[in-house]
């Protein structure tokens, strides 16, 4: 007879004996439980207990997972809060933040697989959601290009510059350097908007003129320009402004 058959006799022959057992007891069990069977039904806070299991393997984390959201405000910002905003909360550690921090990590990686090797103009929800998840929550602005090759497909995916809350430069002529080093034969031009405003500004549509005007006589096509928001986007070639 195994110590654990040991104790549940015990405690079935004295149920005060449970009265010691802290009352997250079980719960990681259940938890698992409901995720594999309905993982779509567990609400932020849960799913982000399951994140933050490893980091503390004993002890109840639905307290911590709480506060970060109500920090943050979403499921999206905390796996986007930088290391030393996580530290802040009580109890967030090390391991907490490399959780956080994977779970991320593993999401972009996924979406990524899911656009590599295919056209992208003919996958473009997928391409939207990569950009979501890779940028869209970040909280200072940044400017990637995609380098895209003849059939369309990514080659590259590159942080030009990384800005304020409200301001990245860019410069079209390293843009076009670095696709010709490359050898990509068209680009598509993504940048954040921390605010979640994504209606461009009037630098964010003189900065595209000048990347196309500077690519077009090396034969290099810029397909779009997108600006990322938490939830939304908005796609200069769709508006008519490319």
């Amino acid at each position: 007879m195994t110590d654990a058959t040991t104790k549940e006799i015990k405690e079935k022959m004295d149920p005060g004996l449970r009265r010691d057992r802290p009352l997250h007891t079980g719960h990681r069990a259940r938890l698992r439980e409901r995720f594999l069977k309905s993982p779509e039904a567990l609400p932020d806070y849960e799913l982000l207990e399951m994140i933050l299991f490893p980091a503390k393997p004993i002890g109840d984390v639905k307290p911590m997972a709480k506060d970060l959201l109500a920090k943050f405000g979403s499921f999206g910002q905390v796996l986007f809060a930088t290391p030393q905003e996580l530290m802040k909360v009580e109890g967030v550690n090390e391991a907490a933040v490399v959780a956080i921090k994977v779970a991320k990590a593993a999401a972009e990686r996924l979406l990524k697989e899911e656009i590599a090797d295919k056209p992208l103009i003919k996958s473009w929800t997928q391409l939207l959601d990569y950009c979501r998840i890779h940028i869209g929550n970040n909280q200072n602005e940044e400017f990637h290009v995609l380098f895209l090759d003849q059939k369309l497909q990514l080659l590259a995916d590159e942080r030009q510059q990384k800005g304020t809350v409200d301001h990245t430069p860019v410069y079209p002529r390293e843009v076009v350097k670095r696709a010709l080093e490359i050898g990509a034969s068209s680009l598509i031009l993504v940048h954040n908007h921390p605010s979640g405003d994504v209606n461009p500004s009037k630098a964010d549509v003189d900065v595209t003129k000048q990347i196309i005007d500077a690519a077009r006589p090396l034969g290099i096509e810029v397909h779009d320009h997108l600006v990322i928001g938490s939830k939304k986007h908005f796609s200069f070639k769709s508006k008519g402004l490319i």
